[in-house]
């Protein structure tokens, strides 16, 4: 099990540990995730303190599980009539204020676990704009030669 947890945890609150170990054996190839939960967690041991309630009904652990993760292809033809098949991931976590708001990223190195660990954070901006909305993100693996942006518009609209 590859995770991000180390020492500093023991100085936490037992709820922050068993909800980051939670996260850890659920994701355990997701890095970039873990990481984000942690730092999130970690801050959240005062909290936990004052008002135990939240551990007895799992709200780290409601908190840091998606709502919805989708792994999809994106087929597209280039140019010159290839056929490329992209990947693509839409990872929604909390809808509780509102429906899903995040951005989009085309980048070879996208993989779910840079998308949770996104989509994660994009909780916490939604909620601090005051507004009624929750917290997602999608992405596409794409190539610098190959990216969507860099296109032509045929290309685009052939997929």
């Amino acid at each position: 099990m590859t995770s991000v947890i180390g020492s500093e945890m023991e100085n936490h609150h037992p709820g922050v540990r068993s909800a980051f170990e939670h996260v850890a054996r659920r994701n355990p190839d997701e890095p970039e995730f873990q990481q984000a939960v942690l730092e999130v967690l970690e801050s959240l041991s005062p909290a936990l303190s004052s008002h135990p309630e939240y551990v007895d009904q799992r709200v780290l652990e409601r908190l840091c599980e998606p709502e919805r993760q989708i792994i999809f292809r994106v087929p597209w033809r280039d140019d010159q009539g290839r056929v490329h098949v992209n990947r693509g991931f839409r990872v929604e976590f909390n809808s509780a204020l509102g429906p899903y708001k995040g951005g989009l990223r085309f980048h070879p190195s996208v993989n779910l676990g840079v998308i949770k660990f996104l989509g994660f954070e994009q909780i916490f901006k939604n909620a601090l704009t005051g507004m009624g909305i929750g917290g997602g993100k999608g992405a596409a693996t794409s190539t610098p030669r190959v990216a969507p942006t860099r296109r032509s518009s045929a290309s685009a609209s052939r997929s």
